[in-house]
């Protein structure tokens, strides 16, 4: 019999991790629900506590639910809210939260590992920071995703190929990365060994915005984009770090795609 696990957001990364899940039975929930996700608004105590009145408690659960480009109180209900309404209603499971790295704040273009210190400015990424505390106090798992890309979702490559990329100043900034497919991979990894405590997953290969572009340009035989100011107006803050992997790696996972050219291919829909 295959352990049941519970997936809490059936987005881009959730429905990704579903569909590589063939080691466990899978539920997966959603805000609205339809034919093949059940409806749970996380923000709900009650609705929380119906979902676990209906099911076993599974062995993990995921929350890796999007707070649908909302601000603040978007983070806070689905993030601080649900985590708490999940170990409420479901104590005897082993919880994954799906976090971001935008909670490191560093701008100097240092190694950041999950030891680093953690002062974002931005409400959004505090928020994630208390929702993880609320996840760690339980001794369950958080998984501190780099920036999402894959098939038809790449914003590096959308902009280089719409024409509205450029490079902020010198193009120092260093661009934290991981495929859809390695994000899902690490997270039912961890699902797996249900280690509690932090985990950055990225790919092993983090590159300067510069690097980026012009990559792309000698693959697509296009020019540069231009020289612009710096973005400090983008939805993750603007960092300047190197996002280390090594802790996740030391457990025997290691990404499919270690570097964003590795990758280019699998993003043809894109182009």
């Amino acid at each position: 019999m295959k352990p049941l696990i519970l997936i809490a957001g059936a987005g881009y990364l959730g429905s990704e991790i579903a569909r590589q899940a063939s080691a466990f039975d899978v539920i997966t929930v959603t805000k609205s629900g339809d034919d093949s996700h059940e409806a749970c608004d996380l923000s709900s105590p009650d609705q929380v506590e119906a979902l676990a009145q209906n099911h076993p408690q599974p062995a993990v659960i995921i929350h890796c639910a999007s707070s649908g480009r909302g601000g603040p109180e978007a983070y806070r209900e689905v993030f601080v809210k649900g985590s708490q309404n999940l170990l409420r209603s479901f104590p005897n499971s082993h919880l994954i939260l799906t976090s971001s790295t935008s909670v490191y704040h560093q701008t100097d273009g240092s190694g950041v590992d999950e030891t680093s210190t953690t002062e974002p400015t931005r409400e959004t990424s505090q928020l994630l920071l208390e929702a993880e505390k609320i996840i760690l106090s339980s001794g369950g798992t958080v998984a501190r995703l780099a920036g999402l890309y894959g098939p038809g979702r790449s914003v590096v490559l959308r902009k280089f190929l719409d024409g509205s990329a450029f490079i902020e100043e010198f193009g120092q900034r260093i661009l934290n990365q991981i495929h859809v497919e390695d994000a899902a991979t690490a997270t039912l990894h961890l699902a797996s060994l249900k280690s509690p405590g932090i985990f950055n997953v990225s790919d092993n290969h983090p590159i300067s915005q510069l690097e980026c572009y012009q990559g792309l340009a000698k693959h697509f035989d296009r020019p540069l984009p231009p020289v612009g100011e710096k973005n400090t107006s983008r939805k993750r803050a603007w960092t300047h770090k190197k996002v280390l992997n090594h802790k996740i790696r030391s457990t025997g996972w290691s990404p499919a795609f270690p570097s964003y050219f590795e990758a280019l291919d699998t993003l043809a829909p894109s182009s």
